[in-house]
């Protein structure tokens, strides 16, 4: 499935990735207020049940992302434990 979000809403962590972080950096990383506060907005609208089929699409964006910078950070961690 293909997903048609804005790219623009992710530009901050396109930016971080392509940045080049160390491990480090990875495990650090936090979203930027803003889009916490968009998160959290489309979370309150899921549980009342009021999104529009954009703001779901932009949700399901949202929710992989995160799994992927997850899954970035349980790596960093492994790799930084491995240095060690």
């Amino acid at each position: 499935m293909v997903l048609a979000y804005p790219p623009d809403k992710f530009a901050e962590i396109l930016d971080f990735m392509i940045s080049a972080p160390s491990p480090q950096q990875i495990i650090a990383f936090k979203p930027s207020p803003q889009m916490e506060a968009r998160l959290a907005d489309l979370m309150r609208k899921n549980t009342q049940d009021a999104l529009t089929d954009e703001e779901r699409q932009e949700l399901d964006a949202f929710l992989q992302l995160n799994h992927f910078v997850n899954m970035l950070k349980i790596r960093a961690r492994k790799k930084l434990q491995a240095d060690e």
